[in-house]
């Protein structure tokens, strides 16, 4: 198989997931939370219908193998965050929640993700948290952050916020999202996924590392606190990242005219 290249510019901004897709508006008039009692059975018969898929797919597809599990066990009854890299444009909606299962897990999005005609809402129903794009809607969206901690589930984060396919190494990521399990004061997990390659062909198999529990320095202000968790974290992932053995796709840096 000859190897595919893909140039960037950005590490922190350019998407290669190839999904063209008009975000809608999120703000005040979002609704994050339901109580209408028909949404919830729907919420709960996507969920089912989608468990075998979410369990087969990325077994046949990357044959995936998780390192670490027990470390989520011994939270089960606790509320917490999951920081993973953005790898894969399908997958990556269900490897973090297989290891997290039987715990609820929920993943913040980008607006695009909840845009989808017919698709948005069940999408959301699935567990989609999409980022406001109108300061008006961050207060609905940090309530339902919070009512999910607080009901003991499970939040993932994509902190590279783009999608790069295969890629193997970490990208540069910012601080921001970590000022919720300081706010929250609920663990902190990070999974890295890693491309091993399978035996006797060119195919990549996944291996997701497991690491954590992560706790903020308390002993440090808040705004310290968030960018020590976020390097932490950022350092653990990046030492996983070196298990890779195949480069499926190579990105190189655009250089400049």
């Amino acid at each position: 198989m000859k190897q595919k290249t893909i140039y960037y510019q950005d590490e922190l901004n350019d998407e290669f997931s190839g999904a063209k897709i008009t975000p809608r508006t999120i703000d005040e008039n979002y609704k994050y939370i339901h109580k209408n009692p028909l949404w919830i059975l729907l919420a709960l018969f996507f969920n089912w219908i989608m468990f075998p898929i979410k369990e087969i797919y990325p077994r046949v597809k990357f044959r995936v193998r998780y390192i670490g599990k027990e470390k989520l066990k011994a939270y089960k009854k606790s509320g917490y965050f999951v920081y993973v890299n953005h790898t894969q444009p399908f997958c990556d909606t269900f490897l973090p929640s297989n290891p997290i299962w039987p715990k609820r897990n929920y993943i913040i999005v980008n607006a695009e993700n909840v845009s989808m005609p017919v698709f948005g809402n069940s999408i959301q129903m699935l567990g989609a948290i999409p980022i406001p794009n109108h300061r008006k809607g961050m207060k609905n969206f940090l309530n339902k952050i919070e009512q999910v901690i607080r009901n003991k589930y499970a939040i993932t984060i994509y902190p590279e916020a783009h999608i790069w396919p295969y890629y193997t190494k970490i990208r540069p990521f910012t601080a921001v999202s970590f000022q919720y399990p300081i706010q929250l004061e609920v663990p902190t997990f990070c999974m890295t996924n890693t491309y091993v390659r399978r035996e006797n062909t060119d195919k990549a198999n996944i291996v997701t590392y497991i690491d954590g529990p992560f706790f903020p320095d308390k002993t440090l202000s808040k705004q310290e606190q968030k960018q020590d968790l976020r390097n932490r974290v950022y350092e653990q992932m990046k030492e996983r990242s070196k298990n890779s053995n195949i480069e499926v796709i190579k990105y190189v840096l655009k250089k400049e005219d």
